[in-house]
């Protein structure tokens, strides 16, 4: 067949089914041809549209239980060929190959159940040899494209280079998840026989294929002459299933805080808990027997820092709450739901950031920049254990301090190092944060503090290295404190601990946080 005198062909194969029926039926309507396969095929046929089912251009059924069903020369030659080039229009014509113009393909969700029989072989293949010849084939690979493709055809007839460049690139970009996807399960399944790791390296995956998409533009970056996004690695992120209620949309520190926010309120136990996060420190946070009283006692930890800061609560926001935090200049709150009436009392402030979010997940790894590649970790699980904790002086903890040195403990390991948090009867009255001496970090916790943490506990994220941080922390009043150990002054340490009459527990793991 005359390449110009054909009817134009669509290849049509979809998982996600979503507008196929509407483009199939356009694409007729502008006297196209449809091919199809399989499910899309009933879908068409069952739409009344004339579908050419795919095994009448290869002239094979599908074989080895659907494994091969497109992998034929007939379907990739036509995807392939060039039709400048006269040696492929020799070669088309000698085989009776008709080219295909339009090619709308998506893959199966392999994160939503993976398995071998879900590593789909011919879909890849279409989309890739459709997006490398993007001079003469259309690529769709996602269901929002349809309709701006379509009116270009009823425009002027055919797809522009730019927007055939433009998909060609977003195919690409699918097939990249896709496949990094695939190698995320192998290495959660265990990775065969590649060599071993060292034991201590073992959580870590040879090699990291990263496939992140753009799901949120900001309002700016770190600074308002920084542009600023957020990329999803796997799409199931808390974030993307956020709700903004009401107020200015996010910028890259409004998420950056809030996130922090989001993770520490959901690791202080069951109790219900608010924190309130200023440039990803807290400066206030509670336990307590309803929300809005530990929400009032997170902001009595350091009402001027609260200035301008994020909230987050692990309850649905009562109005009461809502009242307390109205008159004051909030950023963001975030929460997992809101009363109706709460909800109304928050968005009469315009300029207040109103979320509802899922539970944070927890990534396996930590990723971040540096030059020329990336410092990879694995996350920073925080073990609360009396059982594998160590008094080690001569007094033990009450049974409140040890409810405080469990709130202190959790607290401070989300707190930027060096650090010492001083906390009573679940509340922080003292975050001393991200000083290069822990002796400083003591001092500037005590000076928030202001006597408000006598009789409760300390925390301290790392060892005390000399006997004078310890010191420090105790001049506070607390009494009682827990910190990871392992110095080699330890025992000067607890001699001090026990000189001053307190209880110290060790933990035997520092949480360190950059």
């Amino acid at each position: 067949m005359s390449t110009e005198s054909r009817p134009r062909r669509a290849l049509l194969s979809a998982y996600d089914k979503t507008g196929v029926v509407e483009l199939g039926a356009a694409l007729v309507e502008l006297g196209w041809e449809l091919v199809s396969s399989g499910g899309t095929a009933k879908v068409l046929a069952d739409a009344g549209l004339p579908v050419i089912p795919s095994e009448q251009v290869t002239g094979f059924g599908e074989m080895l239980g659907h494994r091969v069903v497109t992998l034929h020369p007939m379907i990739h030659g036509g995807i392939l060929a060039d039709r400048d080039d006269p040696s492929h229009v020799a070669d088309m014509e000698a085989h009776g190959v008709v080219p295909i113009d339009l090619v709308a393909v998506n893959l199966y969700p392999f994160r939503s159940d993976p398995s071998v029989e879900l590593i789909d072989i011919g879909g890849p293949a279409m989309v890739r040899g459709a997006a490398k010849n993007h001079a003469h084939v259309t690529v769709l690979v996602d269901p929002a494209d349809y309709q701006p493709v379509l009116e270009e055809l009823r425009a002027n007839g055919e797809v522009s280079a730019t927007t055939r460049r433009r998909l060609a690139r977003d195919a690409f970009a699918h097939t990249a998840a896709y496949d990094s996807a695939i190698v995320a399960w192998f290495d959660d399944e265990g990775p065969g026989e590649l060599p071993p790791l060292p034991e201590e390296h073992a959580p870590l995956p040879r090699t990291l294929h990263l496939s992140a998409t753009l799901a949120q533009p900001l309002r700016y970056g770190e600074n308002p002459h920084q542009v600023g996004a957020r990329y999803s690695f796997t799409g199931d992120s808390c974030w993307d299933s956020a709700v903004l209620h009401g107020g200015k949309e996010m910028s890259y520190l409004n998420v950056y805080d809030a996130d922090a926010a989001w993770r520490l309120v959901h690791s202080l136990g069951d109790e219900p808990a608010a924190v309130i996060i200023k440039h990803a420190n807290p400066c206030g946070a509670a336990v307590a027997d309803d929300i809005t009283t530990a929400y009032v006692r997170a902001h009595e930890c350091d009402p001027t820092s609260a200035f301008g800061g994020i909230v987050a609560v692990n309850r649905t926001v009562p109005v009461e709450m809502a009242k307390a935090l109205a008159p004051i200049f909030t950023e963001v709150v975030i929460a997992p739901g809101y009363d109706d009436d709460a909800l109304m009392v928050l968005l009469e402030k315009r300029n207040l950031r109103v979320l509802t979010a899922p539970p944070p997940t927890v990534p396996a790894l930590d990723v971040r920049s540096v030059d020329g590649g990336l410092l990879v970790q694995t996350k920073d699980v925080v073990t609360v254990d009396r059982s594998r904790w160590q008094v080690v002086t001569e007094r033990q903890p009450t049974e409140q301090e040890w409810a405080d040195l469990e709130f202190a403990w959790r607290l401070c390991a989300r707190v930027t190092s060096n650090t010492i948090v001083l906390v009573k009867d679940g509340q922080a009255f003292g975050i001393g944060a991200g000083q290069q001496s822990r002796v400083d970090a003591a001092q500037i916790a005590g000076q928030k503090a202001a006597g408000r943490a006598d009789g409760g506990a300390g925390a301290s994220d790392a060892f005390f290295p000399f006997r004078d941080g310890l010191d420090s922390v105790a001049d506070q009043g607390v009494t009682a404190v827990i910190q990871p150990g392992g110095s080699i002054r330890d025992e000067e340490v607890v001699a001090a601990a026990d000189e001053r009459g307190l209880a110290m527990v060790m933990t035997g793991e520092r949480h360190f946080k950059h």
